[in-house]
């Protein structure tokens, strides 16, 4: 039970779109077995160790298919995939970069010296871990220990003002 001075801890804020995008992955990969199952048994020659290949080869679609996990806190971004998981003091950030332009990712780095790589389309998709990343980002500002990538965090900040205008005019029939 929480003290009368403290306030609980809110949660996380998730992607969204996680659950479907992992779902999506897994059904792409039971559809690659059930074809190469099939054509194998069709074709007469689907034996044990080749039907182990197969769930062996599952396994890789999925790993290959399944998005990385996006959530956030007060102060902080965290990405998990299957082996790692890499977190940010979005509070003290000093470098903000973006690599490429079609396959576009971020790469953050705070002052304890670990970084984090994310899709900007996640935090497109999702405004309340676009709205953690910017309260970090502003302290991180105040702070002065953000020395790099002011620039890329307006341009993505306009981007998804952009599209939250879009889905609020859509949703109301304007457009």
């Amino acid at each position: 039970m929480p003290s009368a001075g403290s306030r609980p801890r809110p949660a996380p804020t998730g992607d969204r779109q996680w659950r479907d995008s992992a779902r999506f992955a897994l059904g792409c990969a039971l559809a690659f077995l059930g074809m190469a199952l099939l054509v194998d048994y069709d074709a007469e020659t689907l034996t044990p160790p080749r039907a182990l290949l197969w769930l062996v080869l599952t396994a890789v679609v999925f790993t290959i298919l399944l998005p990385q996990r996006v959530t956030a806190g007060p102060g902080w971004l965290a990405v998990r995939g299957l082996v790692r998981r890499q977190t940010v003091r979005t509070d003290a950030l000093v470098t903000v970069r973006q690599y490429g332009d079609i396959s576009a990712h971020l790469t953050l780095c705070d002052t304890d010296g670990r970084r984090l790589e994310l899709d900007p389309r996640t935090l497109v998709a999702n405004p309340l871990l676009w709205h953690e990343l910017d309260t970090g980002v502003r302290r991180s500002r105040q702070r002065g220990t953000l020395r790099e990538g002011v620039d890329v965090l307006e341009q993505l900040g306009h981007r998804i003002d952009d599209a939250t205008v879009q889905a609020v005019l859509k949703a109301s029939g304007i457009s």
